[in-house]
């Protein structure tokens, strides 16, 4: 075997649990998940529910549910509606609550896994929902505004879930005596403050029912960050109860809080998150349970390479129409960094990213003036239409290769018909005078007076916008000079999008570099989802997916994952840290990015549900326990593994101090730089010129 480290080694995964449900049939183990996002696209959770689903139904298989709200758009397009057999206690418990007026669907999640699905119409129980206010404030005290219909919702939603547990479990009971199975075992996992509400219900009435609740950002912690507040170095001086107040959300921060106490095990999705949690939530979280993706592998590993190439060619597509008239710089010496997510604007650290974009354009203009960077910024806001200036320089550049498609394809008859006659063609004969003007007439079209556009779309209140103000302030104005060249997309990509033609995740993939510099990031899915396509990216050590990946590798830098100090160092340092990481990413040659995307794609194991789908399990587990205490868990030291497991240095690295910043893979040789090359490991050990005995 290889000596070189490139996959998780390790039993500490769920692949041995993965029985569709084989043992949860014998322990008669149901677990369900109650999600705000379950079936309903909002934000993040609805990726970790989504993604989640495979791997859960090839653990736990028919026991396993999601619940969550109905939602018509979406339950059209995602969900099959079917009802559960005659005899399965889900459809007993579905009956029961049809009979008390309640407006139930089932059926299957149309995702990977194809997951039991329960939605509530939370409409049909409106009619009861002062009652279900009363019911709350004679228990735990917690009073809600009228007019807030969002903690309204979530309310109705609660009830109508504890309902069904409480039937659910009525049900289970008779099944379990007319079969003769062991004792029923039932554990819940509610997902933020909105699914809280039934856990709070559960346990206030003691239905013994096991409970985890996950927080994936605390809702005080979102709103304090919102504020420009020095978030991180104040956390245990916030009088929690006054923040929340000042914000009208403290009956919110009450329901949130009373499902972290009362639950049986607390979990966040990261260790920056935990520590969040116990300041403002005043519980330390019992477990951290990463979120993943649900990763799917290539057979070879040039494959991923070869559809970067294809993904970056359609990227040079839009530069071309973008930048024309200024389309001064050599593509194959120009790279694609790019920074994306919902728009807010401190806390995904589009600031910083802008400010370290006019440091590195000085620092190409002075050093590597033949290398180009084009930085894309995608948050979505309110827009009137697409700038008429993006949309003309596509529509002239399209004129343009359709006008020399046609001259070549001219030529290529004269030239086949002259041939044919027994002599080669002059060059009059070949190019005639139609064709020169023909062309000369697209040349002319290209020329223009002012420079390309900032933004691809007009933005509303563009003198207010956030993104557009620190660009001028910085001076990025995509002038001849400037080595970083700035575009700003206000809306997410999609394949029909005119101007690129590409969907978000081929986006990525052409892209070399993704810049996520965020100062709030409770997990960080932008900078896991480049990882797992192999696309190097910057994250800092304030967000969820920073923190793993120090624990989880001795060198992130060398595998292509460069974290930014935005906690123990100054904001201007932290600008100039990440400034130097780009120019050292620019510095770097085609074989050398080629090498580090082949590490970054290694670490997709780190993050496939498989491996961290096994702390939801020990989440699960450990909430039976503290129902059942006669359950016993037959595998309970597989965390012990997992928890022994560490990337170490890629051996290709330079051997310098892990603190030091020259850890990019060594220089190219000549001859090397084709970006569709694969290389596989043998080949890198070659080309770095390491032999077998290191």
């Amino acid at each position: 075997m290889n000596r070189r480290f490139s996959r998780a080694e390790s039993k500490s995964d769920l692949l041995e649990f993965l029985d569709r449900g084989h043992s949860a049939n014998r322990e008669n183990r149901w677990t369900f998940e109650v999600a705000w996002e379950a079936a309903n696209k909002v934000g993040g959770i609805y990726t970790v529910i989504r993604s989640k689903a495979f791997v859960s139904t090839e653990e736990l298989g028919e026991f396993y549910c999601l619940f969550g709200p109905y939602k018509e758009l979406s339950v059209r397009t995602e969900v099959e509606e079917c009802e559960f057999p005659h005899d399965n206690p889900l459809q007993g418990a579905v009956n029961a609550l049809r009979s008390q007026g309640y407006k139930i669907h089932t059926g299957r999640w149309l995702v990977d896994g194809n997951p039991q699905i329960i939605l509530f119409d939370i409409g049909s129980a409106a009619w009861k929902l002062d009652q279900f206010k009363k019911d709350l404030w004679d228990s735990c005290n917690i009073g809600v505004p009228h007019l807030d219909i969002e903690t309204n919702d979530a309310i109705i939603l609660g009830y109508m879930i504890s309902d069904f547990l409480i039937e659910f479990k009525r049900c289970l009971g008779q099944y379990t005596e007319e079969n003769g199975y062991g004792p029923p075992r039932i554990v819940a996992q509610f997902h933020e403050w909105q699914a809280g509400v039934a856990l709070i219900v559960l346990r206030t009435r003691q239905i013994d029912i096991a409970t985890v609740f996950t927080t994936h950002a605390t809702l005080l912690g979102r709103y304090l960050c919102a504020g420009n507040t020095d978030f991180y170095n104040n956390l245990d001086k916030f009088s929690v109860d006054e923040e929340a107040g000042k914000r009208q959300i403290y009956h919110r921060y009450c329901l949130e809080r009373a499902a972290t106490h009362l639950c049986h095990v607390f979990t966040t999705v990261s260790e920056i998150t935990g520590y969040e949690a116990e300041h403002l939530l005043k519980r330390k979280p019992d477990i951290i349970t990463p979120n993943g993706l649900n990763v799917k592998k290539f057979s070879a590993i040039h494959e991923f390479q070869n559809l970067h190439a294809v993904a970056k060619e359609k990227i040079h597509e839009f530069t071309r129409g973008h930048f024309y008239g200024h389309f001064d710089f050599d593509l194959d010496k120009t790279l694609y960094l790019f920074i994306a997510g919902r728009y807010e604007f401190g806390n995904k650290g589009a600031d910083v990213f802008i400010e370290s974009l006019a440091r590195l354009n000085h620092h190409l203009k002075s050093q590597l003036p033949d290398v180009t960077v084009v930085a894309f910024l995608i948050f979505p806001t309110k827009t009137n239409n697409f700038n008429v200036e993006s949309l003309r320089g596509h529509a002239v550049t399209k004129q343009l290769r359709d006008t020399i498609s046609n001259v070549q394809q001219e030529i290529g008859r004269r030239m086949f018909d002259t041939c044919l006659n027994g002599r080669l063609p002059s060059s009059s004969e070949l190019l005639t005078k139609e064709d020169v003007v023909k062309v000369k007439r697209c040349l002319y079209a290209l020329q223009r007076d002012g420079l390309p556009p900032i933004t691809t779309h007009n933005v509303v209140d563009d003198w207010n916008d956030p993104v557009l103000s620190s660009i001028r302030r910085c001076k990025l104005f995509n002038t001849i000079h400037d080595r970083v060249k700035v575009v700003f997309h206000p809306e997410f990509l999609s394949s029909t999008n005119p101007l690129f033609g590409l969907d978000y995740e081929e986006f990525v993939r052409g892209c070399h570099l993704g810049v996520f510099p965020s100062y709030y990031e409770p997990w960080g899915y932008t900078p896991a989802e480049c990882t797992v396509m192999g696309i190097p990216s910057v994250t800092t050590n304030l967000s969820g997916f920073g923190c793993f990946m120090e624990q989880q590798i001795d060198d992130p830098k060398s595998y292509g994952i460069y974290i930014v100090d935005r906690r123990y160092i100054g904001l201007d340092d932290s600008i100039n840290q990440l400034s130097n990481f780009m120019f050292d990413f620019a510095k770097m040659s085609r074989r050398q990015r080629i090498i580090q995307r082949n590490r970054t794609e290694r670490l997709s194991d780190l993050l496939d549900w498989r491996n961290l789908g096994i702390y939801y399990r020990d989440a699960r587990i450990k909430a039976l326990q503290a129902v059942y205490p006669d359950y016993v868990d037959e595998n309970g030291d597989y965390l012990l593994q997992r928890n022994s497991l560490k990337y170490p240095r890629p051996l290709s690295a330079p051997p310098s101090p892990r603190n030091s910043r020259h850890t990019t893979p060594a220089a190219s040789i000549h001859g090397s730089d084709s970006e569709e090359d694969s290389i596989d490991e043998e080949l890198e050990r070659q080309e770095l010129g390491l032999n077998d005995n290191h």
